[in-house]
């Protein structure tokens, strides 16, 4: 049988059938084959995809806002979004995507149960940063997103004070099914979620 590992590095803590310590042995396809993996490393290697990735995608929606402002922005958000997380995902050899609760784009949903536990420990714990769990063949990497700039608030704030007519119009016609909007500053927006294969 297959063991599942959380960590919730983001708080301090390991959670798993032994110690917490820099390396682990994980049961991989049976009891006798064992996998070392230094955890502290794999965290660290996702955590910097993870913020090279929100880098990527906020320098190209700065420049989006600045050739055309916010409506320009959510086109190119809906034309472009996925395609530099994938292009992302060949550069690093993972597979990158950003995932919520409360889609724009219905692709960015919660698709799988971890996805969903993982999601509420988030909501029901501010201070935790990112969550790392061992998944069948494959680690999958957590990191918050939250709308930590006004410019989120232009997109993904209350439509009858933030969002201005002309963008909210252009969400509509873009994303009939719009969940996205309502959020404050600071609030848990989504996650980043990397999967890497062992």
């Amino acid at each position: 049988m297959k063991k599942t590992i959380y960590l919730l590095l983001g708080m301090g803590f390991l959670f798993s059938c032994s110690q917490s310590k820099e390396k682990e042995f994980l049961e991989v396809d049976s009891p006798k084959e064992r996998v070392e993996v230094d955890l502290i490393q794999l965290k660290a290697e996702s955590d910097s995809i993870a913020t090279a990735s929100q880098k990527a995608l906020m320098q190209n929606v700065s420049s989006a806002i600045k050739k055309g402002g916010m409506e320009y922005a959510v086109e190119f958000c809906n034309e472009k979004a996925i395609p530099i997380t994938d292009s992302l995902s060949k550069k690093y050899n993972v597979s990158i995507s950003r995932i919520t609760n409360k889609t724009r784009n219905p692709n960015n949903g919660l698709e799988t149960r971890n996805d969903t536990l993982i999601y509420t420990s988030f909501e029901n714990n501010s201070t935790l940063k990112d969550s790392l769990i061992h998944e069948g063949n494959q680690f999958v990497y957590y990191k918050k997103i939250t709308t930590a700039m006004p410019t989120c608030i232009k997109c993904h704030g209350n439509p009858d004070s933030d969002i201005d007519k002309g963008t909210v119009a252009k969400i509509k016609t873009l994303y009939p099914h719009d969940r996205a909007t309502g959020y404050k500053m600071d609030e848990l927006r989504g996650l980043w979620k990397i999967k890497k294969e062992n």
